[in-house]
């Protein structure tokens, strides 16, 4: 069976500082025409920062869309066309002043696929250096420095919900068998 929907029509809803929305006409395998609502959004990185004591950088921030505090690990928004890499040693140092000296590529994750266009680049960094964060201008968090073996038991346990911090620690656990 043939899966692949083709695009139709295309109208621009919306275009905001960091999110395109679109609708879209698409003609499914039958023949048939559906909707498609899309979200544009040029991706993000994510990083677990692990420390050589296993020890990893957190940041804590308010996330308006839920109205509460989020424990997270560092992480952020590419800009249109940046390359991942870079995006994320910049975002490592921004939020929790960290700098590297090994940064490990462990895939993507497409964060909510049935309408957003979102990409999210994961990475482990090690052999790190402490220095100072300096967040964006109108960026408000906490760092703070916990045990992996807490994080994790906190992802088992449903206590931080946050997609990327989820997979990322569970990839690192697999990986580095922690």
């Amino acid at each position: 069976m043939e899966l692949w929907e083709k695009t139709v029509e295309s109208k621009t809803l919306f275009e905001g500082k960091i999110i395109t929305v679109r609708l879209d006409q698409a003609e499914l395998p039958n023949g048939q025409l559906a909707g498609r609502e899309v979200v544009e959004h040029p991706g993000g990185v994510a990083i677990l920062p692990l420390f050589d004591d296993g020890t990893v950088s957190i940041v804590r921030q308010f996330r308006y869309p839920f109205q509460h505090v989020v424990t997270e690990l560092p992480a952020g928004k590419l800009e249109r066309g940046e390359d991942h890499r870079p995006a994320a040693l910049r975002e490592l140092e921004e939020e929790v002043g960290v700098r590297c000296g090994k940064l490990t590529y462990l895939g993507c994750l497409y964060l909510s696929p049935g309408f957003s266009t979102e990409v999210l680049h994961m990475y482990l960094a090690q052999e790190l250096t402490q220095g100072d964060c300096h967040p964006d201008e109108d960026e408000f968090l906490e760092a703070e420095r916990v045990p992996f073996a807490q994080l994790l038991e906190q992802v088992m346990s449903g206590e931080i919900v946050d997609a990327k911090t989820v997979a990322l620690v569970l990839k690192v656990k697999q990986l580095l068998d922690l």
